[in-house]
């Protein structure tokens, strides 16, 4: 049986969708063939936001867990003086200084010195492969430091690797904000990724943006999907039958267009305040915002229900007993959410499609470029495609669809799916493929 190390840094049981993807292969590569070594760091979840990203583990060793899915490595983490301040609330100037400084000698240090947070993986990594065996390095990013250390590996202990693209790297918007910024990246990329065997990434435009950077190499295309053991745990799970409940879970954007969407749902609550409408939104980051825009409406206070971030299954049960699952329009990505969506068997409801405002959001804060011959419409494209909600034109096509939910929830206590085909979109399917290309990676 083949051995896999695999890198990577965001894992249960920290609460993020990178963690989901790597997980997953911890979880079946065993039975596939292939024996998983997972090299993480070692969570310590407290808060229920985001800064469980930034709290120290419970332990200063490195912790070994044999199970008999695979071996995880888990590293100890010890916060920044930049993280220190932060979970202590400091935000006073002086405070902010140190912030910024900490986190730019953290951030770009790591890629010239033995520094960062990131490190104590690269150094178990190693200190494991002089003890053991290993036939393929598979890093996952970001964070893209990742793809360095495996790249330091693979020629240290003669190893084939591979890289696998969540996201792409020096040519995000979101990332690479100035020409200084993407140089610095761009230049890290080019080289980190000058001796992989073989990359993965999630979709056509993610493949079309690294061969921007790095020309045509091999890459293969292993898209996101859904854990189809995770959804036979809900799969019994019946809708809410008392209000109308619609729920978005996850990472809200500067582009979404939530004040959009909360706008219309004042107005037309407003119109008909005799209507049971439930809006929850799960493990946001934009909570200050959103709390903002609801304190100002006595309909949207009566309505709104924001909760905080849970463990995936936890998560999955509580979006099973809703009617609507709504989703932003995220254009060129794809994202993770949708697949959830998908196997959860729930309406679909996505917003918007040409709405002139939410328009002005994308232009504003998108900055993410076309590629000519691919859609910039994906999640509308799969929701046509496996008929399993509905493209939301504007602001008044979202009013005319609130009353055509209303009038079916009134008749039925339901909101039927259509939903067909999700099968396709289970990461076993996938799983399988990358499975395949890891025992012919030589």
């Amino acid at each position: 049986m083949k051995k896999a190390l695999i890198l990577a840094y965001d894992f249960p049981p920290y609460i993020s969708v990178g963690g989901l993807r790597p997980h997953y292969w911890y979880e079946h590569f065993e039975e596939n063939g292939i024996y998983p070594v997972v090299v993480t760091r070692n969570w310590n979840p407290l808060h229920g936001n985001e800064l469980d990203y930034i709290q120290p583990s419970n332990t200063n060793e490195v912790v070994i867990e044999k199970t008999a899915k695979g071996t995880l490595i888990k590293t100890p983490y010890k916060a920044t003086l930049s993280n220190r301040l932060n979970l202590k609330g400091k935000n006073d100037k002086f405070s902010n200084l140190l912030k910024k400084m900490s986190t730019g000698w953290n951030e770009i240090g790591q890629w010239y010195f033995p520094t960062g947070t990131k490190y104590e993986l690269y150094k178990a990594a190693k200190n494991y492969l002089k003890e053991n065996k290993i036939d393929v390095i598979l890093a996952t990013g970001e964070p893209f430091v990742l793809f360095q250390y495996a790249s330091k590996l693979s020629k240290e202990f003669d190893i084939p690797w591979i890289a696998d693209y969540r996201d792409p790297w020096s040519n995000n918007a979101l990332r690479s904000k100035s020409r200084l910024s993407f140089w610095f990246n761009s230049l890290n990329e080019r080289k980190s990724l000058k001796s992989v065997t073989h990359i993965i990434t999630v979709s056509d435009f993610f493949k079309k943006k690294i061969e921007q950077i790095l020309g045509k190499k091999s890459v293969s295309i292993i898209p996101n999907g859904y854990n189809e053991d995770a959804f036979r745990k809900v799969e019994n799970i019946v809708q809410n039958s008392q209000k109308l409940t619609i729920s978005l879970a996850g990472t809200l954007y500067d582009w979404h267009p939530y004040q959009l969407f909360l706008d219309v749902i004042d107005t037309y609550l407003q119109k008909h305040s005799s209507r049971r409408l439930k809006i929850e939104f799960f493990g946001i980051n934009k909570v200050d915002e959103l709390k903002q825009i609801i304190e100002k409406s006595t309909s949207l206070k009566n309505t709104v229900f924001i909760y905080p971030r849970m463990t995936n299954q936890q998560l999955l049960s509580k979006m099973a007993e809703s009617n609507v699952l709504l989703l932003f329009n995220y254009y060129s990505y794809m994202g993770t959410k949708i697949y959830d969506y998908l196997a959860l068997n729930r309406k679909i409801l996505l917003c918007f499609e040409e709405d002139k405002e939410a328009y002005k959001l994308k232009e504003k804060y998108y900055n993410v470029s076309a590629i000519e011959g691919l859609s910039e419409r994906l999640q509308a494209d799969l929701i046509k495609e496996t008929t399993s909600g509905i493209v939301v034109k504007d602001t008044i096509h979202l009013e005319q669809v609130l009353e055509e939910l209303f009038s079916e929830f009134n008749n039925t206590q339901e909101i039927k799916s259509h939903t067909i085909n999700a099968e396709k979109y289970s990461r076993k399917i996938h799983t399988e493929k990358l499975v395949l290309l890891i025992k012919n990676t030589r």
